[in-house]
């Protein structure tokens, strides 16, 4: 029988799961896992990062965008420690993940070795799947139950692999389980669910779809039931891009990375249905008296955080369909006329800001350039801040664009490595990496990364010289500004020395030169705009209608923010009904 060391056979077990890329820094004890990826390098490409976080969220951005396992490593001690904020995002995004982590050999554990640590309890509040290798010929074996566990549980399995065990020679007989795996069969929705959810649902005033991740996959037949049901929709963070930006029933997002027709909809809502989301604002943004219909395949989320009218246990796409099928066509409402007037109201401000050369700029016409030059299949990495609510409300996701952020986690510094794992795994298509300076600063060194393997990634930095999203609370509570100020820095020079093509931006014309020679750069580009540090208007809470808020506030609010054409939705509202 063929001899292989057990690394090696580790390996092969993980590209037998049909995995391409794994992100890492090599460490002493991981010598002969590195050895492995050696000499299994026609087969599994490997990206040298340069911080182990960066390798961790890059595997997070790959499996965000393609529904498939990360791969990550670290070496033992610092190397493992540095993955956590990558596998804490996959964690609380639902992110299936390996991580593999070096140990010491065998013979020093428990001696206070060089770097030694116990890893397993630091991994233990994170993962799905935890598991030291004891010997040589159970790590092939570990490793495949660490994927299968992972792909089944939507988690973080964690493989520590003492150093010494990888190089041992073992059989070269290892079956992996890939082909045997199958995704859940998700449970059809109940008959009389359908119909309570149904009733609900036509004789309500003022019904929403909410949609989440869990809905991806279903934008045809979430429009079909919206225009039967004539009701607006509502799209969490992660499921952004599920329903096109621009169709007329999105209403955008709810909570403080929302727009304004999302908070003005959500709040005035008399029934739900929420798909496949567990957002944890709701309740500050549904009213308790709203009719709440939740679709999950997890039941411990039902009630979590609204009350819940009829819970369903079923695949949201299923339930879609049954509850088209059980509606009849309703009637178009003051409700929906209003909501479609609200969203082209917001959409028209938005869009009246996208060529102002004010300096310093605001972020609209950045955004405009982002799209004009974005392809149809372009994947957008946000980072977190300010930047995660311009990303939510600007960028166009209406045909086959992709768009990710570190959602429930919400790192910062996730974009540029982010956008990393999206352009290995789909090294044709156009990827953007779009951050604050704040986010920006904490990564910027794996620029070296895209430039070595030569990935044109566009990478935008929006420098305001300030945490604003920080910032933005101390303000609301009333707090001085303590900790959020940052020094401004040429971040297209430092990117230009880092060997990317690089680019500062002052005015409107610069950012219009800047984004012609990008489309021409070879390899990585940053462009790095100055911006105002004007916060994005706050639409979680509005003060725009003198007829029920203090007149004197309201007209300070619409100077500040230039809302003059703003119409407050009870205006709107009543106009319709």
């Amino acid at each position: 029988m063929t001899k292989i060391n057990a690394a090696d056979a580790g390996l092969k077990v993980i590209e037998s799961w049909g995995v391409k890329n794994i992100y890492g820094l090599p460490g002493g004890s991981f010598d002969s896992t590195m050895n492995a990826i050696h000499n299994r390098k026609d087969t599994l490409n490997y990206i040298q990062v340069r911080h182990e976080e960066v390798g961790a969220l890059a595997a997070v951005g790959e499996a965000k965008v393609t529904g498939k396992i990360g791969v990550t490593f670290g070496s033992a001690g610092p190397g493992a420690v540095h993955l956590l904020n990558g596998l804490y995002d996959a964690q609380w995004d639902h992110v299936p993940l390996l991580a593999l982590v070096g140990q010491v050999p065998t013979s020093a554990m428990n001696t206070n070795f060089f770097q030694e640590m116990n890893e397993n309890p630091m991994f233990a509040d994170v993962s799905i799947y935890n598991r030291t290798v004891m010997t040589a010929e159970q790590l092939p074996a570990v490793i495949d139950d660490a994927i299968a566990q992972a792909y089944a549980k939507s988690g973080v399995a964690v493989v520590t692999i003492p150093k010494d065990l990888g190089w041992q020679p073992i059989e070269d007989n290892y079956v992996s389980r890939a082909a045997d795996y199958q995704k859940p069969l998700l449970p059809e929705p109940p008959a009389e669910k359908i119909a309570a959810a149904a009733k609900i649902l036509t004789e309500a005033k003022h019904p929403l779809l909410y949609v989440g991740n869990g809905a991806r996959g279903a934008r045809e037949e979430i429009i079909a039931l919206s225009e039967k049901l004539h009701a607006p929709i509502l799209t969490s963070a992660l499921g952004k891009g599920i329903i096109p930006d621009s169709y007329k029933a999105n209403m955008g997002s709810a909570g403080r990375v929302a727009s304004k027709p999302g908070i003005e909809i959500a709040s005035n809502t008399d029934a739900v249905l929420f798909l496949g989301s567990d957002m944890p604002f709701q309740s500050f943004f549904i009213g308790p008296q709203a009719k709440y219909i939740q679709v999950d395949i997890d039941s411990a989320k039902f009630g979590r955080r609204h009350h819940v009218d009829v819970p369903i246990l079923a695949d949201a796409k299923k339930t879609i369909i049954a509850l088209t099928d059980a509606i009849d066509q309703q009637p178009e409402t003051g409700w929906y006329q209003a909501a479609l007037k609200d969203k082209q109201n917001w959409a028209d401000w938005m869009k009246s800001f996208e060529d102002d050369d004010e300096t310093p700029l605001r972020v609209e016409p950045v955004f405009k350039q982002i799209n004009d030059m974005a392809t149809d299949d372009a994947i957008f990495q946000v980072d977190v801040g300010n930047v995660t609510i311009n990303g939510m409300r600007y960028l166009n996701t209406d045909k086959h664009q992709r768009f990710t952020t570190s959602g429930w986690y919400a790192t910062m510094g996730y974009a540029l490595p982010a956008a990393i794992g999206a352009q290995a795994e789909y090294p044709d298509r156009q990827v953007w990496s779009i951050s604050g300076d704040g986010g920006f600063a904490m990564v910027m060194q794996d620029i070296l990364t895209q430039v070595k393997y030569h990935m044109p990634i566009i990478n935008v930095v929006l420098t305001n010289e300030s945490l604003g999203f920080i910032e933005a609370e101390q303000d609301d509570t009333k707090q001085p500004h303590s900790g959020v100020d940052l020094i401004d820095a040429d971040y297209g020079a430092a990117a230009a020395a880092l060997g990317a093509t690089g680019f500062e931006v002052h005015t409107l014309a610069e950012l219009k030169e800047a984004f012609a020679k990008a489309k021409a750069a070879d390899g990585p580009v940053v462009i790095d705009v100055k911006i105002s540090d004007l916060r994005p208007i706050p639409v979680e809470q509005l003060v725009l209608d003198k007829k029920t808020q203090d007149p004197a506030a309201v007209d300070a609010f619409v100077k500040k923010y230039h809302a003059e054409s703003l119409i407050p939705f009870r205006q709107i509202l009543e106009d319709e009904e």
